[in-house]
């Protein structure tokens, strides 16, 4: 071997017996995403769960309060806020309700349900409107059976009586036993004398009928009473009930007033008045008029003698007199009624505010001058 080759086999050797090759280049890891995005995804929310939205009571007596708290929990992972508790009528009540629940905790909505006035199958809900994810707005319900030892059916008696009527007018009223017990009544007592009642046996102990008459004559308007008897349950000595009469007015005007929009008038405007006789007599009218200048009026009779239309028409540019009252009046045959008002108003024109230019602020006095000294 001669020697270019041995320097080239030692050159050879070198490289293949020196230091280590370098490591390979290392690639970063990519960022990762921040903690709070990851948190917010994962969110679900304030939540509401009850461990019953429904309260049967079963069964009370009439009179009784019901009482009863609604239990509920946060499942959620933000505060839950309950803006309104909301029962649907003024024989419920809520009491003192948790308005804020952190999560995982649990609040409270009291509720109150006063019976006096109802018999039979209730059922009543309360709305709660809240933050909850997906239920801002739910029903809480409430429901069960009154009963009531002694029944009345219906628990008032209201007689509609026609206007300026001669006769008597009656209504029938069921009691009803619902004991064990056989029940005793005395006679009926009322606090009115225009209003009677007659008590009939239907089945003994267990059933009755309360003849209720009103008696002519009666004024126009209400006419009410107390009916009252005396029963043989000790726990309840009497039961009583109210009589009511309406009786109808002989003649309604309808509306009791006019009112037409402020002068003068872009236009001509037709009012109407309605007048109905509901007596048994024949109602005439006549000599309809308006104490001011230019209204038309029409007098139309629908079913004769007892309903009747006016129409005024007011002309263009009509404007009331200053300080002079306005009305329309009709002459009728009806002794209680022989002539007819009805008061007109016009609204008042508004009034145009001109404002004030602004007033320049004044000027301060002059400096007082100084005594040249001496």
């Amino acid at each position: 071997m001669n020697s270019t080759m041995k320097e080239l086999v030692i050159t050879v050797s070198v490289l293949a017996m020196g230091a280590a090759p370098l490591p390979a280049q290392q690639t970063p890891a990519a960022p990762t995403a921040a903690p709070t995005a990851a948190a917010a995804t994962n969110s679900v929310g304030p939540k509401i769960q009850f461990d019953s939205e429904l309260y049967d009571f079963g069964k009370v007596s009439a009179g009784d309060s019901v009482k009863h708290t609604y239990y509920f929990t946060n499942i959620g992972d933000q505060t839950l806020v309950l803006n309104n508790v909301q029962p649907q009528c003024g024989c419920t009540t809520a009491g003192d309700w948790s308005h804020q629940v952190e999560p995982g905790k649990t609040g409270v909505i009291p509720v109150q349900f006063n019976s006096t006035h109802y018999n039979g199958p209730v059922f009543k809900q309360v709305t709660v409107t809240s933050n909850a994810k997906g239920r801002q707005n739910l029903a809480l319900q409430i429901k069960g059976t009154i009963w009531k030892a002694i029944e009345i059916t219906p628990p008032q008696a209201i007689l509609n009586v026609p206007a300026e009527s001669t006769n008597s007018v009656t209504m029938t009223v069921r009691i009803v036993n619902n004991t064990e017990a056989p029940l005793t009544l005395s006679a009926p007592e009322s606090s009115n004398r225009a209003l009677t009642a007659e008590l009939k046996p239907v089945q003994a102990g267990k059933e009755f009928q309360l003849i209720i008459t009103a008696w002519p004559p009666l004024s126009s308007g209400t006419t009410q009473g107390q009916i009252t008897m005396k029963t043989s349950f000790t726990n309840m000595p009497t039961v009583s009930l109210t009589a009511i009469a309406n009786v109808q007015p002989v003649l309604t005007v309808t509306p009791t007033q006019l009112s037409l929009m402020s002068g003068p008038l872009p236009n001509p405007v037709t009012s109407s008045i309605n007048i109905v006789n509901n007596g048994t007599s024949i109602l005439k009218l006549s000599e309809p008029a308006a104490n001011a200048p230019g209204v038309d009026i029409q007098v139309k009779e629908g079913v004769p003698g007892h309903s009747f239309t006016m129409l005024l028409t007011f002309p263009q540019g009509f404007e009331f007199p200053t300080g002079q009252p306005l009305e329309f009046s009709i002459k009728s045959n009806h002794p209680q009624f022989p002539l007819i008002k009805v008061p007109i108003i016009q609204i008042p024109r508004p009034v145009t505010v001109v404002p004030k230019p602004p007033q320049a602020a004044p000027r301060p006095p002059p400096a007082p001058v100084g005594l040249p000294s001496q």
